[in-house]
């Protein structure tokens, strides 16, 4: 997180994206969206034009989808029955390839006909001064350097961990894959809690002072309102585009998946009501490992802040991490 104000007084999740229209805009790398590992192993190895010369001689073949794939291709699939013109949401590439190595990219969105029309090709810039004037709300990346300056604008960001659900981890484990995501065409996000959604003054407490002072603490302000994490502002147009749609059949699900337990949850709830958002299911999981909740849930993607967290949930889905907050101070 940027160092330069406490957390708890940093703008994350207030700034108000420009020119959005109304609509969920959401800003990806190439390399969160398609498989582009090989090529960038030979890039750290062997620089950029060897780089290139490797686009270009497979520029017909079509990438793998990365990790991100999945999730884009629901979110794109909101837009059909609205009007094309007015489409609900919007995609847009960020990409640090040139516009030359880039065709192979859009080859590939082409192949598998995703309707992303706008991108920005920087040749190894940065894409982060982009991503306001699209009017994203939330911004995916392989690049964890990348995600730490859109969270300094204020743009809900995550480090989308490129190793797929179910390939071996370190312990020789394999997660489920994306079997349960397969398995339904709704679209389901899970958020975890403080330092995302919310702020991290409470994690701060229960860090510094221990788990019985956290809980002292909730149910003394439990009827205080939780401020605003980096999350607030895409969780509110999730919120804003789930009312499309029938509560009953709607495509869209959330989950607040998080490690407090009651009496804790009582300040969480009312600051949801507090705010006016929906969320479709809530776990208080009172420490208990993640993963294999959030493969209950069936998450398409899963943003925490916890590295712990995150190493144990992207055994089961998809994971982001969240830079911000005190465990990442």
């Amino acid at each position: 997180m940027s160092r330069d104000l406490p957390s708890t007084q940093h703008p994350l999740g207030t700034a108000t994206p420009i020119h959005a229209g109304g609509r969920l805009v959401v800003a990806i790398t190439a390399r969160a969206l398609f498989d582009l590992e090989e090529g960038h192993d030979l890039y750290q190895k062997e620089g950029v034009d060897a780089y290139a010369e490797f686009q270009r001689r497979r520029e017909n073949e079509i990438l793998s989808p990365g990790i991100a794939f999945p999730l884009v291709r629901k979110l794109l699939a909101l837009n059909q029955g609205a009007p094309e013109d007015r489409p609900r949401v919007e995609v847009i590439l960020l990409s640090r390839n040139s516009s030359d190595t880039g065709l192979r990219i859009f080859n590939a969105i082409e192949h598998y006909r995703l309707g992303i029309a706008r991108a920005v090709f920087t040749s190894g810039a940065p894409t982060a001064p982009y991503i306001h004037p699209f009017g994203a709300q939330l911004f995916l990346s392989a690049n964890p350097e990348s995600v730490r300056n859109a969270l300094r604008q204020g743009v809900a960001a995550a480090t989308i961990l490129t190793s797929r659900p179910g390939d071996k981890t370190d312990g020789g484990e394999r997660g489920a894959g994306h079997s349960a995501v397969e398995a339904h065409d709704q679209l389901r996000i899970a958020f975890d809690g403080d330092a995302v959604i919310f702020s991290d003054e409470s994690e701060r407490v229960s860090q510094q002072d221990g788990l019985a002072a956290f809980h002292a603490h909730e149910s003394r302000r439990a009827h205080e309102p939780l401020s605003g994490g980096p999350f607030r502002g895409f969780l509110a147009a999730l919120h804003d585009l789930q009312q499309a749609f029938p509560v009953e059949d709607s495509p869209i699900r959330t989950a607040l998946v998080t490690a407090r337990s009651a009496p804790a949850h009582k300040r969480v709830i009312l600051t949801l009501r507090d705010w006016g958002v929906r969320i479709d299911e809530a776990l208080f999981l009172g420490g208990r490992d993640k993963g294999p909740f959030l493969q209950a849930f069936g998450a398409d993607i899963f943003f925490d802040d916890s590295s712990h967290n995150v190493e144990n949930a992207r055994r089961h889905v998809a994971t982001g991490h969240v830079p911000h907050g005190v465990s990442n101070d």
